[in-house]
């Protein structure tokens, strides 16, 4: 079938490319043309994941109507501070039962929604929506290493469309009906994955780094269920695996961000140099308006934002969130 990838950055480049893999015809949005030239030339995205080959089936444009054109599926991958936006971009190229998967990870500011709400709210029909969300590095997905991935929908029928769309020998699918909190827990891991990059980058170690993981599993899990999701959601795919993979991995822009900073680098100066977009800086800020909305304390989400956005002092932050009252471990 034809398969529609909104977004051309790190992770729609190798998701297109796990799509070709599964003989889909794959028409990948572009911004730049640039872009386009060396996918549908040379098989490589000049941008992302640089010599990496890319599945021939898959062919680029900067056209959404031509993208869109008879695609029996669509996949959106652009930031998730543009996920309104590109609905309105592709809505008149879409109809209203194709089914849409979101791979994009945040919370929208202002509204506390997750993509996948604003997708309802934008497209409708939310029996055709469905997130992808997991430890799924692009530099090593679209090389072909093993990895595993959990696509959630309220349709059961969706979920198990695009597990079987996305579905290779090396890349694993599980679905899941907790759409909330598959998408609140792909937000939140990347605010932790910042915290321990903070930590790295200030000469901490791997003890500091294993507290910051748990506690802010514990994070999660409340505001999870907080949101109405299952806390069980934050033990899978979407939680505990994908907290691993982003705090530990040399490929992770969050934690990577997070140690830079540390060193002196700014948000601004990070993004122009990798060309990406630090879903967890945002991500930062618009998980505690959600939680607030919620009633939930998230004190690591906190600190990353206030040295994120505000400057505040690393040393001083790690002092008054370490200096916190003791409590249970379980509450």
């Amino acid at each position: 079938m034809k398969v529609s990838v909104i977004g051309a950055g790190s992770w729609g480049t190798a998701l297109a490319h796990v799509l070709g893999l599964g003989g889909n015809d794959v028409a990948l949005w572009a911004r730049k043309q640039e872009v386009c030239d060396g996918v549908n030339e040379r098989h490589e995205n000049p941008r992302y994941l640089i010599g990496c080959k890319i599945d021939s089936r898959v062919k680029a444009s900067t056209s959404f109507e031509e993208v869109l054109s008879g695609a029996s599926a669509v996949v959106i991958v652009t930031p998730s501070a543009v996920i309104r936006q590109t609905c309105a971009n592709i809505a008149p190229f879409v109809d209203g039962d194709t089914p849409i998967v979101v791979c994009c990870k945040g919370v929208e500011e202002g509204s506390g929604l997750v993509p996948v709400e604003v997708l309802e709210a934008e497209l409708g029909n939310a029996s055709r929506l469905a997130a992808l969300a997991g430890p799924n590095h692009a530099e090593e997905v679209i090389l072909g290493i093993p990895a595993g991935t959990v696509i959630a929908s309220q349709s059961e029928q969706t979920a198990r469309f695009f597990q079987g769309l996305f579905a290779t020998e090396a890349f694993r699918t599980y679905i899941s009906e907790d759409v909330i909190g598959v998408e609140v827990c792909a937000a939140a891991k990347n605010v932790i994955a910042i915290a321990c990059g903070l930590s790295y980058g200030m000469g901490y170690g791997d003890n500091t780094a294993s507290l910051l993981m748990t506690r802010g599993l514990a994070e999660m899990s409340r505001l999870v269920a907080a949101c109405g999701g299952m806390p069980m959601t934050c033990l899978g795919l979407a939680g505990v695996g994908d907290l691993i993979a982003t705090c530990t991995s040399e490929h992770s822009r969050n934690r990577t961000f997070g140690y830079r900073l540390a060193q002196g680098t700014t948000l601004e100066r990070y993004k122009a140099e990798t060309h990406m977009v630090v879903e967890g800086a945002l991500a930062c800020r618009t998980l505690m308006s959600l939680a607030e909305s919620v009633g939930v304390e998230l004190p690591i989400a906190e600190t990353v934002r206030r040295v994120v956005w505000e400057g505040s002092n690393l040393e001083l932050a790690a002092a008054q969130l370490f200096g916190r009252e003791l409590k249970p471990e379980f509450y």
